[in-house]
């Protein structure tokens, strides 16, 4: 009988799956996906929808019961390698979060939670992706206490990276701690594909959006097959006029006085918001609000609006026909903006997907 794990066959188990990137991306490498877990239902529609995994759990991760995972994992094991990935919500380490985390924030003790899937479930490999600040709580921080016990648990763990994802083919400046973990060999991180180091350019705005119809703020394309979520925030009129002055890649300081914000007024900070993205530059960070002006340069190189849920969409490398599903544009946009971008988790997937050829 012939050992299926020989033919490189993973199964994924998507933790904190959120809308989809990062399975998009691992399907792109040539995984499959088995299962899903998150607790945001409009989240889990779309994944549903687009992704068509075997099994989607809608719940709080520290109300799921073991065995509803471990199930699977069970059908799959014999003949395959088996990949958990856990992306787990980074609010209370993010830079955008300037409080001081609370040791009380429950979002803290999710990684823990992911633990105790792979304590039960034993999978080969584990990817984790998260933004950089996690890797600089206390020693006994979660990310210290998760390698500590991956070690225990056999599992070669390198060392956390940092790594940019406009160097793996992302038309936005996205910097990202990813963990690697595997009970099958060492695994080594992805080399870069654009950059400098890869003597190839990156990827800008103008590659990822300029062939999309023109909007007006406040509308959604009629042909909703064609463009899926090519929607827009309304603007109001005075921030309509601000957004007339300027040009792409400038922001709210090349404004007029008169057009200028009292909490601006002798305060250095901020300088996106209100800004235009530059075409031929890879996008900033996108955000759970990256629909608004108000919140980070997100407004259209050119029209005279902030950019559509298809465009924040295609600048996180989602194909064109990814639909997002959500009840009005906040959720839309929370989805794109929390999402690993896609041709991030594929560059990560094939480092797993190339690891098992050569291990056989």
């Amino acid at each position: 009988m012939v050992n299926k794990k020989k033919e490189n066959s993973i199964k994924v188990f998507d933790f904190f799956s959120g809308c989809g990137g990062t399975s998009a991306g691992l399907k792109k490498a040539g995984m499959d996906i088995v299962l899903a877990l998150d607790n945001d239902k409009d989240a889990i529609e779309t994944f549903e929808k687009n992704i068509h995994p075997e099994k989607t759990l809608c719940d709080d991760i520290r109300k799921v019961n073991i065995k509803a995972v471990k199930d699977f994992v069970d059908k799959y094991s014999k003949n395959h390698y088996i990949l958990f990935c856990g992306c787990a919500p980074c609010q209370p380490f993010s830079t955008q979060n300037k409080k001081r985390f609370s040791s009380d924030d429950k979002r803290i003790d999710l990684l823990s939670q992911f633990l105790r899937f792979v304590k039960e479930c034993n999978p080969d490999f584990i990817l984790c992706e998260n933004v950089p600040g996690l890797q600089k709580i206390d020693k006994d921080g979660p990310l210290p206490n998760f390698i500590k016990n991956l070690k225990k648990m056999g599992y070669n763990v390198p060392d956390p990276q940092i790594v940019h994802a406009q160097d793996y083919g992302v038309p936005q400046r996205r910097k990202r701690l990813v963990l690697i973990a595997s009970k099958i060999g060492e695994l080594t991180y992805p080399k870069e594909t654009h950059g400098e180091k890869a003597n190839k350019p990156y990827k800008t705005v103008r590659d990822a959006i300029y062939d999309l119809p023109e909007l007006k703020a406040g509308e959604e394309h009629f042909d909703k097959k064609k463009y899926p979520n090519h929607q827009t925030a309304g603007l109001q009129e005075i921030n309509l006029k601000r957004l007339q002055q300027i040009k792409a890649g400038q922001g709210r300081k090349d404004w007029s006085k008169e057009f200028s914000l009292e909490c601006h007024k002798n305060h250095d900070g901020h300088t996106d918001v209100y800004g235009r993205l530059e075409w031929d530059q890879p996008a900033v960070t996108l955000t759970t609000r990256c629909t608004s002006i108000s919140n980070g340069r997100f407004g259209h190189p050119e029209q005279d609006r902030a950019i559509s849920v298809r465009e924040a969409a295609c600048l996180q490398t989602f194909p064109k026909q990814f639909k997002f599903y959500g009840s009005g544009l906040g959720s839309l946009a929370r989805q794109v903006g929390n999402a690993v971008p896609v041709e991030l988790a594929r560059a990560f997937g094939k480092t797993f997907t190339e690891h098992c050829k050569q291990v056989g």
